[in-house]
């Protein structure tokens, strides 16, 4: 199957339904980037008038995690993803349109590449950032992949 934008939109529908309730929506995606973006509203929002950090984390997942899955489907082998660590931090109140972007293609194709030849377990941290309409870093989300080929 051909990993595309509106697939992965349709997939939060069904699969992850807070994620599209909440109004994640994939951007972009090509080999190497991914863009997933998400508004401020009433449905995701938290007590101080900003978006909750987990519609933010479901977000920067999804930024990473999708790039994952291309390069998964790409490679042609049956390889397991699982997130075993993530981190983040918030420099500032996310509210109006926040884009979470990540860039990091080329560690993944080194991950997958080792877990075929050695036939052993890879983890790969990505990094994706919440950066508001005015260009301003709201928030910096880590995800460690592990990858693992399937016997």
């Amino acid at each position: 199957m051909k990993i595309s934008p509106r697939k992965l939109n349709s997939f939060l529908l069904f699969k992850l339904p807070a994620a599209y309730f909440t109004g994640v929506r994939t951007k972009y995606l090509d080999y190497n980037k991914c863009t997933v973006s998400v508004k401020h509203r009433w449905i995701n929002q938290n007590p101080f008038n900003s978006m909750f950090w987990a519609v933010q984390g479901m977000a920067a997942e999804l930024t990473t995690g999708a790039l994952v899955m291309k390069k998964i489907s790409d490679s042609g082998q049956k390889i397991s993803m699982l997130v075993a660590n993530n981190n983040a931090s918030f420099t500032k109140k996310a509210t109006g349109r926040i884009t979470f972007e990540c860039n990091e293609g080329y560690k993944i194709d080194e991950a997958i590449a080792n877990a075929i030849d050695t036939k052993e377990g890879q983890t790969v941290w990505l990094n994706a950032k919440g950066i508001n309409k005015e260009g301003v870093q709201v928030s910096d989300f880590n995800f460690e992949w592990t990858l693992k080929v399937k016997c």
